[in-house]
């Protein structure tokens, strides 16, 4: 079974969030990268972009999918996680440790929309 961290926010589309003030860290995951298998490249936004929730804001690429990084907030890109150029298999080793991006939030009220882990865990079990 996929690890699930407490305390932080998940999308349907398994990203996690975890806030510090008005910044989000974003990543993929653990459910998310056991099914992409070996990450082999991270693909990130450009630093400053304005995302919208529910946007592609980068993508991750593994020896057997493509698959596209949804951001679950609004915000723009202040940081995005340059250890991931060169080892991307970072994810794969603790992806709840590596995180892709990080955004400054633009509507806190977005956050209500995400699940919690326990309601994560029943969202990946069906």
């Amino acid at each position: 079974m996929s690890k699930v961290v407490e305390g932080l926010l998940y999308s349907q589309s398994h990203e996690w969030v975890k806030v510090e003030g008005d910044v989000a860290f974003i990543g993929i995951t653990d459910f998310a990268q056991e099914e992409l298998g070996d990450i082999t490249y991270v693909d990130f936004p450009e630093l400053n972009e304005e995302i919208k929730a529910e946007q592609e804001c980068g993508a991750l690429e593994s020896v057997k999918a493509a698959s596209d990084l949804i951001s679950p907030v609004s915000g723009e890109v202040v940081e995005v996680n340059e250890k991931l150029e060169d080892e991307p298999d970072l994810i794969n080793e603790d992806p709840y440790g590596a995180w892709v991006l990080k955004l400054k939030l633009a509507n806190k009220a977005e956050l209500e929309e995400l699940m919690d882990s326990d309601t994560y865990v029943k969202y990946t079990s069906k």
